[in-house]
């Protein structure tokens, strides 16, 4: 019941007590009129209640950033007398906002509810409820939806990049060859060739079978290209309209087109999430670009390790890594201090720095730092 309904009921019993007391016929009559409205409301709204049905579906389940998609709702009831329009309410991006369906008893009343994919994430997009009324709003009843809310993806678009380069001087054959000299996996054993590095003899075995044997390792793999994304939560954008989710979105957004550019090739990528869903991406075929995609947009960016030291925890993996690529909203000394040790261990670095403000002069000094290491400092403003 409403408050509309609570103020008539009271209304009710005040032309029933002075009926009953006075003995006016004027209160009696009003009684049974409000008595008979009531009857007619409460009997009306069940009856919508009872008899209505509600559906609802997404034209899609994921999109890609700045597209759109149609929230399709159907309801309509079933009661043949006169009642109040139903009331939806769709909950989208933390929003809620209202929608009317006329009250056509039979006839099936649609709403086709579009819905801006303006950031990336993962969000319940649909009707979070839907409610039924009496023509005079006395009584007012919830309806089951019988789809619930669903989760819309917005992925990350990826966007054309200059592609990493390999240190120096180097096309990658200098860090496999780094791996070549790991002998802590071996592989097989063979009959020894001439040139064969002495160091690789398998001394106790050729002495059992009197002849010389030479340790065989597995074969590495190709150098990966590492890219290292900061999971915290972005650092600015305060003054800006969005700005901790466009900030996101540029994060994403970059760390799809480095992968998206190396994955093309054949190359492989190593992506660790160390965020709140720690995770991990590991590829070298383009076609699993979309995998990394809702990764990312799952990842509530808000939580996990401190990206100064995901930048140490990393440096075990320089041995297989021929290009480190380093994506952050924060530039301090230990967040320099950790990409420089990565360039010391041989790879090449770049570093984007994502940023409103990329002329900040508290960036200057960490940037000719970098710059003196040979780390290549990019900026991405976000849009």
């Amino acid at each position: 019941m409403t408050r509309r309904g609570g103020a008539a009921l009271a209304m009710l019993v005040t032309s029933a007590v002075s009926a009953l007391s006075l003995g006016n016929a004027m209160y009696l009559y009003i009684c049974l009129l409000l008595l008979l409205v009531f009857i007619y409301a409460f009997a009306t709204c069940l009856w919508a209640r009872l008899s209505a049905e509600c559906s609802q579906r997404l034209s899609s389940k994921s999109v890609f950033r700045g597209e759109r998609v149609f929230l399709n709702v159907r309801a309509f009831h079933r009661c043949p007398l006169p009642v109040s329009a139903m009331q939806g309410v769709f909950l989208y991006n933390g929003q809620e906002t209202d929608c009317l369906f006329p009250a056509r008893p039979y006839r099936s009343q649609e709403r086709r509810l579009p819905l801006e994919a303006r950031h990336v994430g993962v969000y319940p997009a649909g009707l979070a409820r839907l409610t039924v009324s009496d023509l005079f709003g006395f009584f007012r009843f919830r309806v089951p939806v019988s789809d619930g809310a669903s989760a819309l993806t917005v992925l990350p678009r990826p966007f054309d990049i200059e592609k990493p380069r390999m240190v120096l001087g180097d096309d990658g054959s200098a860090v496999l060859a780094r791996t070549q000299e790991d002998y802590n996996v071996p592989e097989d054993v063979r009959a020894y060739r001439t040139g064969d590095a002495m160091k690789r003899i398998h001394w106790k075995l050729s002495s059992r079978k009197r002849e010389l044997l030479v340790r065989r390792f597995e074969t590495p793999a190709p150098p990966d290209t590492l890219i290292l994304l900061d999971c915290e939560n972005p650092l600015g954008g305060e003054n800006v309209n969005d700005g901790k989710a466009c900030l996101r979105d540029a994060m994403c957004e970059t760390a799809v087109a480095v992968a998206r550019m190396q994955m093309e090739d054949g190359s492989p990528v190593r992506l660790p999430l160390y965020g709140e869903r720690a995770n991990e991406f590991s590829s070298d075929r383009a076609g699993e670009l979309t995998i990394l995609q809702e990764m990312l947009a799952g990842q509530p960016f808000g939580g996990g390790e401190d990206f100064a030291r995901v930048l140490h925890l990393e440096l075990r993996r320089m041995r297989t890594t021929g290009a480190a690529v380093i994506i952050t909203t924060r530039l301090d000394a230990q967040v320099v201090e950790g990409v420089t040790h990565i360039r010391r261990m041989g790879p090449s670095a770049r570093l984007y720095l994502v940023t409103y403000t990329p002329e900040a002069p508290e960036y200057q000094p960490f940037v000719a730092h970098l710059q003196h290491h040979l780390v290549e400092v990019c900026y991405v403003t976000p849009a």
